[in-house]
């Protein structure tokens, strides 16, 4: 229920969804990253990243919360650690995921930027959802 409501823009009924599902089944790596993935929709970067990171210590191997613990840190201007972790989830995809790998260029780009001494210029993101619980990082200057 919670994805099918995420895929109509109704995070904040997803959220609650999940919620209820981590109540009456327990909570699993799936669900801390949905709740995750819901909270960054809603703009709560904090605790998106608070319970991606939960996710990810459960099992390192789930790569859609890597990723969107990358988007989050990204966001939040962590953009080191976005590189180490959307290395994480590539890896952990096996390369196979094409929104993992662009956001990792993504971000390596930004972190190349970052050694200049230009004029910080304001980019603007959008996420857009690639599949069930995993998202691109869609970046424009």
């Amino acid at each position: 229920m919670g994805h099918r409501l995420m895929d109509a823009g109704e995070y904040e009924l997803a959220l609650k969804a999940y919620l209820r599902a981590a109540a009456e089944d327990g909570i699993s790596v799936d669900t801390l990253s949905a709740m995750g993935s819901a909270n960054l929709r809603l703009g709560r970067l904090g605790q998106a990243e608070t319970l991606l990171r939960q996710a990810v210590e459960k099992d390192g191997t789930f790569a859609p919360a890597w990723n969107n613990l990358g988007v989050v840190l990204i966001e939040t201007g962590q953009i080191g650690e976005a590189v180490r972790v959307f290395k994480i989830a590539f890896g952990a995809d096996s390369g196979k995921s094409d929104s993992i790998r662009q956001n990792l260029e993504l971000a390596l780009a930004k972190q190349q930027n970052l050694a200049y001494d230009e004029p910080v210029k304001e980019a603007e993101f959008a996420l857009m959802r690639r599949g069930r619980g995993d998202y691109l990082l869609l970046g424009t200057q």
